[in-house]
């Protein structure tokens, strides 16, 4: 199986984007390469990645995103792999607007799994599709930031990208960082 592979120099860093007809399958950071190719072998053991420039127009759906159109890449068809739960985590992701966050908690509460919250920041740690599935915008509920699988300091420049307030209308504290609170 061949899948699209295409890079894109970005103000966090070279993201990296994979596409399976025409559907973003993973999407990283390149100082992140080794667990990036690792859920990749996961999902898809024989896979050989194809360079392939602007795949189905995703790469440019990205560029446009850290331009600031953060409605760019609403519409692309993902590919995530991932048990049932994961599946629903990651796809209620996408309900959560750019310059919103939500609590751990709450978004474990909005997919129906109030007491989930830790199950939620573990599903949220695999997330295939860095960004698009926007797992940065889950803060813990004490508005400080808590884990990225990019790294903390990208966390923080999406949501100061995003002009991010919580769902409450509250900015959440970006300069603090805690471990995951379970909240």
């Amino acid at each position: 199986m061949n899948l699209d592979f295409d890079k894109l120099e970005s103000p966090i860093g070279t993201v990296l984007v994979v596409a399976r007809e025409g559907r973003l399958c993973s999407l990283d950071f390149s100082d992140f390469e080794t667990r990036f190719e690792h859920l990749l072998r996961i999902r898809y053991p024989d896979a050989t990645l194809t360079p392939k420039a602007n795949p189905a127009g995703i790469t440019e759906c990205i560029r446009r995103y850290f331009n600031g159109d953060f409605t760019s890449f609403e519409s692309l068809d993902v590919e995530t792999g991932g048990t049932p739960f994961q599946q629903q985590v990651w796809q209620a992701l996408r309900e959560i607007h750019a310059g919103t966050t939500w609590a751990y908690g709450q978004l474990a509460q909005h997919i129906g799994n109030p007491k989930g919250s830790r199950a939620v920041g573990h599903a949220n740690s695999l997330n295939p599709i860095a960004i698009v599935l926007p797992c940065h915008r889950v803060i813990g509920s004490n508005r400080t930031l808590t884990g990225y699988g990019g790294g903390l300091h990208r966390k923080r420049w999406l949501l100061e990208h995003e002009k991010a307030s919580f769902a409450d209308g509250k900015i959440p504290n970006l300069q603090t960082v805690l471990p995951f609170d379970g909240g």
